[in-house]
């Protein structure tokens, strides 16, 4: 086993892997940008080595510098985690120039499977069943538009050199082919450097199911599968195992083919091998087809953990310093049931934008297990993705487990930026996927209920009021003391656009009465503390001038000056503003252009991804205020239109 290794990565990935370090005993080196210079993985690790700058060019992607880190610090192995140079071949080659042990695969076998086109031709010769497509190397716009007749609509395009649903679009009919093609392979160049795309034919009930394998350069174990099927973008939400409406003919299946890929390549380490299944007619061994392998550990490895009971990292380290797997095919069993939610710093309604912010509170649920890179006080920044934590849990059963998630999303608080936890909470109680009814278009289907806000209870808006003016205190003998009449307050609080007026009356030591727009609300104290109309408050943080009223969903209120009637900016269409800090991509406008409600205006690219900004309404361009290549703040406004006359 290795005294030292370093970890060539950040956020919860790294935290996860000195966890299992710690408990092994292997002293851990942390690199990190300027901007992470205290962050969670950096306090947690032995030594910590600074990359400088701030975005990933210039801190995490720097090889020579992690290298140069690495030997610095006495470690003898780097762990890459997963993104940034895990799955870079080149990377791999120089590490183990530098007299260094990769720990993860070979840079051979990281090539063969990071072209799309090539790995699907080997996997054909391997025996595994591949999806119908082309992945040729005439990359015309005008073959690739007729590969798509011929495969037929719906078809994918699919960056070559991706993952994570970078340069992947949908095309459902001929004439939205181009479009989608140049702004794939505009993003597959941004995200990837490499711009070439593959066609698939697209599966109209699909299913993603992926397996976890497991080799030591010659045999290869799997571990089961997992079901990604609820993605929104292409990007997986939550995760479970073992698949719903798995069956035994299907595992072995999906298990043998998975370990085919990895043996075909001399695979060592731990890998996915993703596939596409046709859901349509239920789990069929001659149902599934090799999409991708992602040749690293993957984000989603935990639930797999939790239903083999094995230690994926621990693993790595010991199959890398040259020990023989620790098991064969027939001791891996599974046990129960587990998700994993990921939570994220994201707009959902506002279409999935990342969000940035300050972490003004984070806790999660004793009972849950979250992996987590951040603490109360981080900052998500716009340099890296806005993931929070993942929250995992397991069961005896599917049904067990998903009561267990439900349970933890409602107790995971999180207050001082936007998330997308009341979708997850939503998504855990959607009826289709309580009895494992699942596909990658479900949420895309129900994406207005599943973002549909409920409406606010009057018990909540009493609590969050108590608490932005210090009552939610335990009470004090001569609280609401008068000579002639009850002690009155008046406040107004924001619920998203709608002020609501509140009047807040003291009757007496633990007994106040809160009239939410007129409705009256009995707050009353008593040995459990604070009841609202008899049910029990929830927990609530305050920080300037917001509550966060913690549950199932949890409700942010703010309080407002009454007289304070400012209109919203941007809000008659007249201004494209910057959603989030960015670099401007793209603009597709210029003065004097007319343009119709929902046309592109401009690409803005953050957070590894590109973002279309459209017209709020028909109208004249008057002026655009940023150009391509430059870099913005949230909220700067890009274009103006002409003001409508009235």
């Amino acid at each position: 086993m290795f005294d030292t290794i370093l970890i060539a990565n950040r956020g919860e990935i790294a935290c996860r892997v000195i966890d299992t370090c710690r408990r092994l005993g292997v002293r851990t080196v942390a690199v990190h940008s300027d901007v992470d210079a205290q962050a969670r993985h950096v306090e947690m690790a032995d030594v910590a080595v600074s990359l400088g700058g701030a975005s990933p060019a210039e801190s995490y992607l720097r090889g020579d510098a992690i290298i140069a880190a690495a030997q610095a610090t006495g470690a003898q192995a780097i762990h890459p985690g997963y993104g940034f140079l895990s799955e870079n071949p080149e990377f791999v080659d120089a590490v183990e120039a530098a007299g260094l042990v990769f720990i993860g695969p070979s840079a051979s076998a990281i090539r063969a499977m990071g072209l799309k086109d090539a790995a699907k031709a080997l996997m054909a010769e391997a025996g595994v069943p591949v999806v119908p497509g082309y992945q040729g190397v005439d990359q015309s716009p005008e073959l690739l538009a007729k590969e798509a007749e011929a495969i037929g609509y719906p078809v994918l395009i699919k960056a070559v050199a991706g993952g994570g649903g970078k340069g992947m679009r949908l095309v459902e009919a001929p004439k939205g082919f181009a479009d989608a093609l140049a702004s794939a392979q505009s993003e597959a160049k941004t995200a990837f450097g490499n711009p070439h795309v593959l066609i698939e034919k697209y599966i109209t009930s699909p299913r993603h199911i992926e397996v976890q394998v497991f080799g030591d350069g010659e045999t290869a174990v799997h571990l089961f599968e997992r079901d990604c099927s609820l993605q929104r973008r292409h990007q997986k939400v939550i995760e479970e195992a073992p698949a719903p409406g798995m069956t035994p003919e299907m595992r072995d299946a999906m298990g043998h083919a998975a370990v085919r890929a990895a043996e075909a390549i001399g695979y060592k380490g731990a890998g996915t091998v993703e596939f596409i299944v046709d859901g349509a007619d239920g789990l069929r061994p001659d149902g599934f087809w090799f999409m991708e392998m992602n040749t690293r550990l993957q984000v989603e490895h935990p639930v797999t953990e939790a239903i083999t009971g094995v230690d994926l990292v621990e693993w790595q380290l010991r199959v890398a310093a040259g020990e023989p797997l620790p098991c064969v095919q027939g001791d891996l069993t599974i046990t129960g049931h587990s998700f994993e939610a990921r939570l994220y710093a994201e707009d959902v309604p506002a279409g999935f934008l990342p969000a940035t912010g300050r972490l003004a509170h984070l806790a999660f649920p004793k009972a849950a297990r979250a992996d987590t890179g951040v603490r109360t006080g981080d900052v998500i920044s716009p340099h890296y993705d806005p993931m929070i934590a993942k929250v995992i849990v397991h069961g005896s059963s599917r049904a067990v487990a998903l009561r267990k998630l439900r349970q933890a999303l409602a107790e995971t608080q999180v207050a001082g930026t936007v998330t997308n936890l009341a979708f997850l909470g939503a998504l855990a109680r959607h009826e289709g996927f309580s009895v494992g009814d699942v596909d990658t278009g479900l949420i895309g289907r129900d994406l207005a209920a599943l973002t549909d806000v409920p409406d606010l209870a009057p018990a909540v808006t009493a609590q969050a009021v108590l608490a932005l003016v210090g009552l939610d205190r335990a009470p004090q003998p001569l609280d609401g003391f008068a000579l002639w009449a009850p002690v009155a307050q008046e406040l107004a609080v924001a619920f998203g656009e709608d002020i609501l007026g509140c009047l807040i009356t003291t009757r007496g030591p633990g007994e106040i009465d809160v009239a939410v727009n007129g409705q009256i609300v009995a707050a009353r104290y008593g040995a459990n503390g604070w009841r609202f109309d008899g049910q029990p408050g929830a927990a609530v943080f305050v920080e300037d001038g917001v509550a966060t009223v913690f549950g199932d969903p949890t409700t942010v209120l703010r309080r407002v000056d009454p007289l304070d009637v400012e209109a919203g900016a941007g809000a008659s269409g007249d201004l494209i503003e910057a959603p989030m800090p960015g670099l401007v991509r793209q603009v597709f406008v210029s003065a004097g252009a007319t343009v119709a409600k929902g046309d592109r205006l401009a690409i803005l690219e953050a957070m590894k991804m590109e973002h279309s900004l459209l017209a709020a309404r028909d109208g004249v361009v008057a002026e655009v205020m940023a150009q391509a290549g430059s870099q913005v703040e949230a909220g700067a406004v890009l274009i103006r239109l002409e003001e409508e006359e009235i």
